[in-house]
């Protein structure tokens, strides 16, 4: 029989054999995959950030090193990711007494082809959508880097999510 003392330490022993055996990541991420490359996500918005697609893409490659055991290569990765920003665009999305916007709501789109080399069956074309609404007295310019960043970090996590988690 095990003793509670030594629970802890078995406990330890066991999850770690299983994490190194790659029957279970802790991550969750496809341990079948070495490798990834990540183009440049193009800008096709009707507005353009300029510095938009350099964030979504490094932010894409920085979240992979960070997240995963995957190496980001230049080309040729066993999971090759493009993509583009098709919208970024500011609305009025709540009224207030005096028929004005309240808050206006900032939408970023892309659309993103994910080639999983290693499984045919992975592979994808998905758009994304993420909104960030900020107050109509707020001149967009002053929240706006703040914004994207919010932002891209989800659009981010959602593409990583889709590409990498088995969960």
């Amino acid at each position: 029989m095990i003793s509670k003392k030594n629970l802890p330490c078995l406990l330890f022993i066991v999850c770690s054999f299983f994490s190194a055996c790659g029957i279970y990541s802790f991550t969750g991420v496809n341990s079948g995959v070495k490798t990834a490359s990540v183009q440049l996500i193009n800008n096709q918005a009707a507005i353009v950030n300029p510095s938009l697609s350099g964030v979504l893409t490094e932010k894409l490659k920085n979240k992979i090193i960070t997240n995963s055991p995957v190496t980001v290569v230049e080309q040729n990765g066993e999971i090759e990711f493009s993509g583009t920003i098709t919208s970024y665009q500011t609305n009025p999305v709540a009224a207030s007494a005096n028929e004005t916007a309240a808050l206006n709501r900032l939408n970023i789109i892309i659309s993103i082809q994910c080639i999983n080399k290693e499984d045919e069956k992975q592979s994808w074309v998905q758009s994304f959508s993420r909104y960030t609404d900020f107050n109509s007295s707020q001149d967009l310019s002053s929240v706006e880097s703040q914004l994207v960043e919010e932002i891209t970090d989800q659009l981010v996590d959602d593409i990583f999510n889709k590409a990498l988690v088995n969960w």
